[in-house]
């Protein structure tokens, strides 16, 4: 069932009620990005219980926490064709299944393996939710506030990370089954996302380019007013007209900076670390802070998830004001500082533990300030209509990729190179993000869809600069 669309103009949606609508339509989808959040970083509350019931290594640690990531990645690679074939909407309902099933699966597991499985079933439904959110939203969205409603998906995303950081300290005293609560409370925000889903459109831009003109038009209606829908059917109907919409496209020459943009920003959004502490802030806390219990790490990961939040609405307020570029130069210099700040401080015998956890929240902040939401809403924005599913998937990927060698190896780096020395590694990389988005990321804040396909097509003819 879709939210109705009426054809007279004075049923039409005002100013008023048309920001009204689309933002009902973003926060139904963005739903998707609180279990996002939630399902990613309650392993970090869940790892501390697992690790005992089941007398797990520090390979098996990773190895449990890493599943979800891998899912992520196999569903973030299958996203564009799903999307393409069946749409937007309907691609968000079967990750919506997903993340009732997993949640519900992981909840109940009588071993590692099965649990294991579950969270690969709960990372396919990230990774599709994590590709085709932003592009659904950045499809419904006008360009005047897309930056910031894009950025919804991520303010959904860190509340779910903070919701399970709270859940995980205020359930630990349950005893050993609280890790099964831990998980099992998603089922209610998965329940929730499915029936949203069922009450909205499909992406207009999708829905014009398989053909289906006079339903774009109407839900383009309802976003921009009568007068304005036909003049932004038209424009959506040319900027189509000469995309094949196959990989090839996606690998043609005018494409190649802009796939450059996204998958640079998707790498390195997550190379620098910041999983480190969101998936295994609790185990990093109690074994490498001194004098810090289980207890105090957990609520330790509540203040970092503050500190996310915080980032993450200053973002929302300023994305569309600054711009993308500006933001996100601030971001990765600041977390660059507070990498080398907080290896100094690690280093420095007899400083207290609040001192280190300082720096990581600052690190904390300006990862969710910048390298959190913008990548996201930059690959959601840069490509064309026909491969933006494409060509988004293919760069959420390798954001996924990431991930998961963060994941995979932090453990073991901690245990070959000590907490210092694994550090540098991630601050190395903050710098070279400064440096990849001052050479090759454009300002995009206020363009159009089509504005900014044109200007990649003048930049591959020497017009733009």
């Amino acid at each position: 069932m879709h939210i109705s669309v009426v054809s007279h103009d004075s049923q039409y949606a005002t100013p008023a009620r048309s920001r009204l609508y689309v933002l009902s339509l973003a926060v139904v989808a963005a739903i998707s990005g609180f279990l996002f959040g939630f399902d990613t970083a309650v392993i970090n509350g869940v790892l501390l219980f697992l690790q005992r019931q089941f007398a797990l290594s520090s390979l098996q640690t990773e190895i449990a926490a890493s599943a979800l990531l891998l899912g992520c990645l196999f569903g973030a690679a299958g996203a564009s064709l799903i999307g393409d074939s069946i749409g937007r909407r309907k691609s968000l309902l079967l990750a919506a299944i997903l993340f009732a099933s997993s949640t519900l699966g992981t909840a109940l597991t009588p071993s590692v393996l099965v649990f294991s499985i579950g969270r690969l079933c709960g990372g396919l439904a990230i990774g599709l939710a994590s590709v085709l959110t932003p592009v659904y939203i950045a499809e419904i969205a006008p360009a005047r506030n897309r930056g910031r409603l894009i950025s919804m998906n991520q303010l959904a995303i860190v509340a779910g990370i903070l919701v399970a950081y709270v859940v995980s300290w205020a359930l630990a005293g349950i005893g050993a089954s609280s890790w099964r609560w831990m998980l099992g409370l998603a089922a209610v925000p998965a329940l929730g996302f499915l029936l949203g889903l069922l009450f909205i459109p499909e992406s207009p831009r999708w829905l014009i380019s398989q053909g289906e003109r006079e339903r774009g038009r109407e839900v383009l209606a309802r976003i921009y007013g009568p007068a304005q829908a036909e003049l932004q059917a038209a424009a959506v109907e040319a900027a189509a007209a000469g995309e094949s919409g196959t990989w090839r496209e996606v690998f043609a020459p005018p494409m190649r900076r802009p796939l450059d943009v996204a998958l640079g920003l998707a790498i390195l959004c997550q190379i620098t670390g910041i999983n480190t502490v969101l998936y295994y802030g609790s185990i990093l806390i109690s074994q490498h802070f001194r004098g810090q219990t289980s207890g105090a790490a957990l609520a330790a990961n509540i203040v970092i998830g503050g500190a996310n939040l915080v980032g993450t609405l200053l973002a929302l307020r300023f994305m569309d004001r600054w711009g993308r570029r500006t933001m996100l130069l601030t971001g990765s210099a600041g977390m660059t500082v507070s990498l080398l700040l907080f290896i100094l401080a690690y280093r420095v015998p007899g400083l207290p533990p609040m001192l280190l956890l300082a720096c990581i929240l600052s690190y904390t902040g300006f990862f969710a300030f910048a390298m959190g939401p913008i990548p996201w809403v930059v690959i959601g924005e840069i490509f064309p209509n026909k491969i933006r599913g494409r060509a988004a998937s293919m760069a959420t990927s390798a954001l996924w990729t990431g991930t998961l060698l963060v994941t995979l190896t932090f453990l073991s780096l901690i245990r070959v190179l000590g907490v210092s020395g694994t550090f540098s590694i991630y601050a190395v990389l903050c710098a070279a993000g400064f440096v990849f988005i001052w050479t090759r990321v454009p300002e995009t804040r206020g363009k159009t869809l089509e504005q900014i396909q044109q200007y990649w097509e003048g930049l591959n003819h020497g017009k733009a600069r």
